[in-house]
């Protein structure tokens, strides 16, 4: 298993993927390579795409192995470009798509990246360091009124206007470009409640990286696209980490089914037990979605 990123839900992964040798699968965020990895050894073959310079480089590393065997490609790109990357590496008609949505433990990890709240790091957000936007520069550059609109809709943050105002009064007196900076200006507004489980600048944060990266765009295109690279009872399964990805997952999944292009394998999300979340805490919020194409 990797350091880089914990794979969560692994065994459920193995096991409604119907991972069996020689069966061709597509890990559509391959990260530190923790699925991938488990489904190598399992004998299936796969096709790993990031758009993370960083993972590509990790899992290239680890599992060079399988990569020399010809059993495990890797791609540097965007998921969104899936029916183009599967296209150019000739690896259609699979037997299973995995999407695995969020930021990685590495990413969080890592402060130069700029995703946690907790370090003195460039406010940055990035997933693919090509991208010409970071989230400095939606946090300087946005107005009150957008800056509202961006965490209401994509943090679901209940405290979006106070937090706006405090944004632009602090940029005002000098531009916010460091995580710590961004995270501050929040607890000033909203302090951490006794029931609170997550820090009160994960909806912000949340919303930023989403805006930044797309998130949520690429991820209704590549559903659709998901299914075109798929065989007949072939599967997609999806691990969210939020409500705005898990309702886009289960909505498209529902209309498949009424299309029937898809026959939905999970009535309700599949979600960790006691025991991962314990040795894993940040699989707590994770849900597990699965279709199979008919």
């Amino acid at each position: 298993m990797s350091i880089y990123h914990v794979p969560v839900l692994l065994n459920e992964i193995i096991k409604f993927l119907e991972v069996k040798p020689g069966k061709r699968f597509i890990d559509a965020t391959v990260g530190g390579g923790g699925h991938t990895e488990a489904i190598l050894k399992a004998g299936g073959l796969v096709l790993g795409i990031d758009q993370d310079e960083e993972a590509i480089n990790e899992v290239k590393r680890r599992l060079w192995n399988y990569i020399e065997k010809g059993q495990l490609i890797v791609k540097k790109g965007n998921f969104k470009n899936l029916e183009q990357i599967t296209k150019e590496k000739n690896f259609t008609n699979v037997n299973g798509v995995l999407f695995d949505l969020g930021v990685s433990s590495h990413q969080l990890e890592t402060p130069k990246r700029g995703f946690s709240f907790n370090s003195d790091a460039p406010l940055d957000m990035r997933m693919d360091e090509s991208l010409k936007i970071t989230a400095a520069d939606l946090v300087n550059g946005l107005n009150k009124g957008e800056l509202y609109e961006l965490f209401t809709k994509l943090g679901e943050e209940h405290y979006a206007r106070p937090i706006s105002q405090a944004i632009v009064r602090a940029r005002n007196i000098k531009p916010i470009t460091r995580c710590n900076e961004l995270a501050a200006i929040i607890l000033s507004v909203r302090r951490k409640g006794r029931l609170d489980r997550t820090h009160p600048a994960t909806r912000v944060f949340q919303a930023l990286r989403i805006a930044v990266n797309d998130e949520l765009n690429a991820l209704r295109v590549v559903l659709i696209e998901a299914i075109g690279v798929t065989a007949r009872g072939g599967r997609i399964a999806v691990i969210s980490f939020h409500s705005l990805e898990d309702r886009i997952v289960k909505n498209f999944f529902r209309t498949g089914e009424k299309e029937r292009k898809l026959k939905l394998l999970t009535d309700k999300p599949i979600i960790p037990g006691d025991k991962e979340i314990e040795a894993n805490p940040k699989s707590r919020s994770a849900k597990l979605r699965i279709a199979e194409k008919i």
